[in-house]
């Protein structure tokens, strides 16, 4: 049997693995949309997901969810599996996937107050200002970027920020009922009937004229952003510990700079790392200090947080 300690190792790495899977959307989403329109990208990953999901539900023979579930799986579908993925691609077409990181960094904020609402928490001051402090940064560093206005990109991924705080909260939630990956598994499959016809009318036309990056783009975001990578991050916040295992998505937006830098040539400023750092900074304290203001251990642990650029 395994030591404690080498369990929360390996429940460590499980973490960064997924984290590292997470950082990687942004740059896959910016590479896919540059000849494939969001509307069909979101079509196709969310369906390509979702019959790889139906397929091992089916050979684990795994239930169907508990009726007084599927309201709950309802609504973390329409916002993780149809809005998000949306919402973000068309904020892919028109900001750099470094910007987007920055933006997205303050997701687990956004999380972390709907959880809140969700479950009646009293979190200390320091979680309120922390919050309004992580949101004021991003706003600012949207509104230096775009020339003192907010572009339509920014809006965007506010929007898609927005859906995916309150599909996470729901989707957390469910993990005290069953694994995460079946969660999200779940979540893919309810989402079939929608996401199949619409894959099949939005398909490019020019399908066969598409390059191999856009296809490798989307190929990542449908198998590993929207669901192998949930695989692997809820296995570790298991294994490792949600104190311990949630500090390592401070390292994402870091991440997704390296990555866009490598694959999509962008250019990483001083400006964008300093934002970056400020934003980590307020999400360390409002997790922080949520944590320590939680109405008790066991709930916590029974709705780990989830990642922010799925």
């Amino acid at each position: 049997m395994s030591s404690p300690a080498s369990r929360e190792r390996l429940g460590l790495l499980l973490g960064f693995i997924g984290m590292a899977i997470f950082g990687g959307t942004l740059p896959a989403t910016r590479i896919a949309v540059a000849e494939i329109d969001p509307i069909a990208l979101t079509s196709l990953r969310t369906a390509i997901a979702g019959l790889c999901s139906l397929a091992l539900l089916v050979v684990l023979r795994r239930p169907l969810p508990p009726r007084a579930l599927r309201l709950q799986l309802f609504i973390a579908m329409l916002c993780v599996a149809i809005l998000f993925p949306l919402l973000m691609s068309m904020g892919m077409q028109r900001v750099d996937a470094s910007h987007g990181g920055v933006v997205l960094g303050v997701l687990p904020i956004a999380t972390a107050l709907v959880a809140v609402t969700i479950t009646h928490e009293r979190p200390r001051p320091l979680f309120w200002i922390a919050s309004v402090a992580g949101a004021a940064l991003v706003i600012t560093f949207a509104l230096r970027q775009g020339g003192g206005a907010l572009v339509a990109g920014d809006l965007f991924l506010f929007a898609s920020v927005a859906v995916a705080a309150i599909g996470y909260a729901f989707s957390g939630r469910l993990t005290s009922r069953m694994p995460g990956w079946e969660v999200i598994s779940w979540i893919l499959v309810i989402a079939l009937p929608l996401s199949i016809p619409a894959a099949m009318l939005t398909v490019p036309a020019d399908i066969a004229n598409i390059a191999l990056k856009p296809w490798l783009g989307l190929l990542y975001v449908a198998l590993f952003s929207q669901w192998i990578g949930f695989f692997a991050w809820n296995a570790g916040l298991a294994m490792g510990g949600i104190a311990r295992v949630s500090q390592i998505q401070l390292l994402q937006p870091f991440v997704t700079f390296a990555l866009a830098a490598f694959f999509n040539d962008e250019t990483i400023t001083l400006q964008i790392l300093l934002f970056a750092a400020a934003v980590v900074v307020t999400v360390a304290i409002s997790a922080r200090t949520r944590a320590t203001a939680a109405p008790s251990a066991p709930q916590r642990d029974r709705e780990p947080p989830q990642l922010a650029a799925s």
